[in-house]
């Protein structure tokens, strides 16, 4: 193995949570500061919240929201249409739809 290749490595690497969580563990990080830990997590406390960090739950409201005002667009389209159908037909129209 060669040699001053390797980081250093911490035996004992306090790992320390947003919600005040500590434990120790190996690492070649002396201090670690995460987001969420065994303690706050919302899998392992049963608790059900929304973890959103970068605030993709706007990003994907935002997109709902277009798609609504499309589809809604499109349904008033399918409706005009359907009302243009409704129209009575001869008996020409009704023998060609046939085929």
């Amino acid at each position: 193995m060669k040699a001053n290749i390797h980081p250093a490595y911490f035996p004992e690497a306090q790992v320390i949570c947003v919600c005040g969580n500590r434990f120790t563990t190996g690492s070649t990080r002396e201090v670690i500061h995460v987001e969420l830990c065994s303690k706050c997590h919302p899998f392992y406390t049963g608790e059900q919240k929304f973890v959103d960090t970068a605030s993709r739950i706007q990003k994907f409201q935002q997109k709902q929201e277009a798609a609504k005002k499309y589809v809604d667009k499109k349904t008033k389209k399918l409706e005009e249409k359907k009302k243009r159908d409704e129209t009575p037909k001869s008996l020409r129209e009704m023998l060609l739809s046939l085929k």
